[in-house]
């Protein structure tokens, strides 16, 4: 009865790009090269640097502690930016925490 309908409903479903094979990711990441449109100098001093930067000499290696309670945190990170919270809506959070246990 209503075919056009029918055939709008029928090609919603049905994505317009086509995968070809199965998804395969590489176990490891390939040799390190240049960018291809990078300029010669850097092109000839890559292989310089690449020994000299590793994934263990940022300033980020190692293990990150973790704070099981937010006072434990730096300040930065538990201070308030906007408001204080008062004691009354911590309350509330705390008994709500305890509730949920």
């Amino acid at each position: 009865m209503h075919p056009s309908l029918r055939w709008s409903s029928a090609r919603a479903h049905k994505p317009l790009i086509k995968f070809i094979g199965k998804r395969v990711w590489p176990s490891s990441a390939g040799p390190s090269h240049p960018h291809p449109a990078a300029p010669p100098e850097y092109r000839k001093s890559f292989s310089e640097m690449v020994p000299k930067s590793s994934p263990s000499s940022g300033p980020f290696s190692g293990e990150q502690p973790a704070f099981q309670d937010f006072w434990d945190a730096p300040s930065r990170f538990w201070r308030p930016k906007y408001r204080e919270l008062e004691e009354v809506e911590i309350d509330a959070v705390l008994v709500r925490e305890q509730a949920h246990i």
